[in-house]
């Protein structure tokens, strides 16, 4: 009797709790806007204003490279990549409910080089998981992105 009295306080108490709003058109509007900043931010070297895009906890996964943990290490790690002279980052898909959501879509990028050396280009994808903020900032969580190239031996 117990066990069954317990399951249902239980199931009425769940039944009970708010459901998570989807998200709204702006809000996935804004993570685009977002979006577009980071890339142009890491262009210019703005390595900051780019770092600025994740919460100070941030979990950042590169291809080839070990986690990079929180915003001042995110920023290291942006100042000291290569230079780019393009950068696009294409959100496919933005959901989530309440104050999380994730972000899916694909890159492409054009590191710079010097004078008569081609360009090198690379292209692939990227999954973030955001939180909003306080101030209704969208700022990433934990970030992973990987080359659809294949490695080179």
């Amino acid at each position: 009797m117990r066990v069954l009295s317990g399951v249902l306080i239980s199931a009425v108490v769940l039944a009970c709790q708010p459901k998570a709003e989807p998200l709204l058109d702006t809000d996935k509007t804004a993570m685009r806007a977002v979006t577009d900043s980071f890339t142009a931010y890491v262009v210019t070297h703005r390595d900051s204003l780019a770092a600025a895009q994740y919460v100070e906890s941030a979990t950042l996964m590169p291809p080839n490279h070990g986690v990079v943990q929180g915003r001042a290490a995110i920023r290291a790690f942006i100042a000291a990549f290569p230079p780019l002279s393009h950068f696009t980052a294409s959100p496919i898909e933005i959901d989530g409910r309440g104050d999380l959501a994730y972000v899916r879509g694909t890159y492409h990028m054009t590191f710079a080089s010097p004078p008569g050396r081609p360009a090198i280009e690379d292209h692939g994808k990227f999954l973030e998981i955001r939180r909003r903020q306080n101030d209704g900032k969208w700022l990433v969580v934990t970030d992973i992105f990987n080359s659809d190239l294949p490695a080179k031996p």
